[in-house]
């Protein structure tokens, strides 16, 4: 048996395979002590039968966003203490010209590290790895003393040039060790040996969080898990949603910081092969965002680093997902100048939407759609929690406007609907896009509900709803690979003469690689790739493919021609006459992991599916409009249902418009497209 698990803000939702039979189950997240939720989910499944437990959690996202964070101490080379301030001294677009914007982490915001916890150390390595200034012990020794008198609990390290030469680093850390004690201290040179020093000491000190934040609790979980009788392999997501052992991830913890809205996009590629949608716009909407990234030619979009907020970067693969605050906790709000707003902020877990009775005030996206009958109040969630629709209604009724009620809950829907086809249009602007070629994956429990309302806007060819959609993501945790990667910056031109520095680097990884994972993985079998650039430009084309073997002067040719391909390939543009620069260079290796197998439905044999009662649907127009409901369980291969229409079942609500057509998939997948009129 396989179990997957994503743990989010809201709910933490839980799916198990045996014999291909899929299982769900959705509780809601303990959000101090999340691993409360996860063991709860993993004893109703019955997780003493699995054979893998993958694992996915925002619990340290949510730790950075809101700085509820541990006391740490961060050392850099003498007069680079305030680099995690500046950052890379980049705005936001919209912020150009304001001058009361701050960057969030920075010294006058809300800092990772306050610039007293901030110590400069004596000491200077050159970009060519050779000392300048010798590492000054005793002065090491002083600023380590202020550090223990502040009574840090771990200690992040980045020197200048260190990914070149890590010795002033290492002597560091064991100085660390003899002052302070047997704490976290996280390298930037074991941790990212990448170029680019802010990138790697925000990465630093990210990693040392994750360790402070994911070690006890890794501890709790897998003890949990033992004592319900799980004998099998705990497995965490990292941020590009492959899955990699615990004990492993421990050891580069920041790759893990932000894995759950990236399983729902390997789920939507791992799907997307199954049904042959190559072009797939995934959306998931949860209780609080809406989490939109994109498949092209059934891969993912994969970028080699992310921000956590607004240039708080962080160098881990990762699938580039856009969030926006859209989601059925979305707040409605009217602005000082009379605006009816949808988010971005939202009611949560605690207190939740006004229906949920938990002492909400503000109407939320979920209030609305429970007022216009899309929700059913008795069967939320499964059925685990009743909505109070006059606490709903009460919520609608206090927002200070001069709108009617009608007008309140109407707008309400539509101006959400906005939001998120406006988030898809951005996205599809971005990457050069044409929607119309792209299918929008539907997920997360309140994705089916409002994404087929979103498609005349967007203009993308149809919307199609998975199956599980309100546990997809944790689908997407029993559709990876195990991998691991590891990476290397050396700035080398491009020429025959360089093949030796650069198989020596790939030499150095593939063998420490080995070593680390001898036991686990004896033959593994490498994948290289290098990022590069044109000489004298100031960014990286990542992923450019290394053909196997050793590197020669006929591999270099090879890798130039690549380049100038993939380059060409992104940009638009070829370049063969200027130099190419090798910066960044990759490995992988694959395990074979068992993955998810959905089952085939059967055809009906005969007529078409008998809707389970008729509804009201209210404030889409000036009347009421009945629409068919249907049990997503009773739908049959080759179903087709007209909208308007609403298809329960336990972890989400589909919800089609008038003009829209149903039609179900081979394995149970809703495709809604428009009627064409003639």
């Amino acid at each position: 048996m396989l179990i997957g698990v994503d743990v989010g803000g809201t709910f933490t939702d839980v799916v198990a395979i045996k014999d291909g039979d899929i299982r769900t189950v959705k509780v809601s997240t303990d959000v101090r002590n999340t691993e409360r939720g996860v063991l709860a989910g993993a004893k109703e499944m019955g997780v003493e039968d699995a054979d893998i437990f993958s694992h996915a959690s925002t619990h340290g996202l949510n730790a950075i966003i809101t700085r509820r964070l541990p006391k740490i101490g961060f050392l850099a080379t003498e007069g680079h203490r305030d680099i995690l301030d500046a950052g890379r001294t980049w705005r936001p677009t919209a912020d150009l010209t304001n001058p009361h914007w701050r960057r969030p982490f920075g010294d006058a915001a809300k800092p990772l590290v306050p610039r007293y916890l901030r110590r400069g150390i004596t000491e200077r390595i050159t970009a060519e790895g050779s000392v300048l200034i010798p590492l000054d012990e005793a002065q090491a020794r002083e600023q380590l003393a202020v550090l223990r008198k502040c009574e840090v609990t771990a200690v992040a390290i980045c020197l200048l040039n260190s990914y070149v030469n890590p010795q002033h680093e290492l002597r560091l850390k064991e100085i660390v060790r003899e002052e302070l004690g047997d704490i976290p201290c996280s390298v930037s040179s074991q941790v990212s040996p990448l170029a680019k020093e802010y990138a790697r000491a925000s990465t630093t000190v990210i990693d040392v969080f994750m360790q402070l934040i994911y070690g006890d609790y890794t501890v709790r979980l897998d003890d949990g898990l033992r004592d319900l009788g799980f004998k099998g392999e705990l497995n965490y997501a990292n941020c590009a949603a492959q899955l990699v052992a615990s004990d492993v991830a421990m050891q580069r913890p920041f790759e893990i910081v932000f894995a759950g809205p990236a399983a729902g996009t390997i789920a939507s590629a791992h799907f997307g092969k199954l049904i042959g949608a190559s072009n797939l716009l995934c959306a998931d909407i949860g209780g609080t965002s809406c989490d939109i990234s994109l498949v092209s030619d059934f891969r993912p979009y994969v970028n080699t680093t992310f921000e956590l907020e607004h240039d708080l970067i962080v160098n881990a693969l990762s699938v580039e997902v856009s969030s926006i605050g859209a989601g059925g906790g979305s707040l409605v709000t009217i602005s000082p100048a009379g605006e009816l707003l949808v988010g971005p902020g939202s009611a949560g877990a605690d207190p939740g939407p006004a229906c949920y009775g938990k002492g909400g005030q503000q109407p939320a996206a979920t209030d609305t759609c429970l007022l216009m009958g899309i929700i059913d109040p008795e069967k939320f969630a499964g059925g685990r929690m009743r909505l109070d629709k006059s606490l709903s209604l009460k919520a609608f009724e206090a927002l200070d406007t001069t709108l009617s009620l009608n007008d309140r809950i109407r707008y309400a829907f539509y101006v959400g609907i906005n939001n998120i086809a406006e988030g898809l249009t951005n996205v599809a602007i971005q990457h050069g896009i044409d929607p119309r070629d792209y299918s929008i994956v539907a997920f997360g429990a309140a994705g089916p509900m409002l994404l087929p309302a979103v498609l005349d806007r967007v203009n993308a060819a149809e919307v199609i709803v998975p199956p599980h959609p309100g546990l997809f993501s944790a689908l997407g945790l029993v559709s990876s690979e195990q991998t691991y990667s590891d990476s290397r910056s050396a700035y080398t031109v491009l020429t025959p003469d360089a093949a030796e520095e650069i198989e020596r680097v790939y030499a150095e990884m593939e063998a420490q690689m080995r070593e680390r994972f001898k036991d686990r993985h004896p033959d593994p079998v490498f994948v290289r790739a290098f990022d590069g650039r044109l000489l004298g430009q100031s960014w990286e084309t990542p992923f450019i493919p290394i053909p196997p073997g050793a590197i020669t002067a006929e591999t270099i040719e090879t890798m130039i021609s690549n380049f100038h391909d993939t380059y060409e390939m992104r940009s638009g543009n070829r370049f063969p006459g200027l130099p190419v620069q090798g910066v960044t260079y990759r490995i992988e290796t694959l395990v074979p992991t068992a993955k998810v197998d959905y089952p085939k439905l059967p055809k009906r044999e005969s007529g078409q599916p008998s809707p389970s009662r008729t509804v009201e649907l209210h404030y889409l127009d000036s009347q009421p409009i009945p629409a068919h409901e249907y049990q997503r369980a009773e739908l049959r291969f080759g179903d087709e249902i007209i909208g308007p229409a609403i298809i329960r079942e336990e972890s989400s609500t589909t919800f089609m418009l008038p003009g829209q057509r149903l039609v179900v998939g081979e394995y149970g997948e809703l495709h809604i497209s428009r009627i064409e009129k003639d």
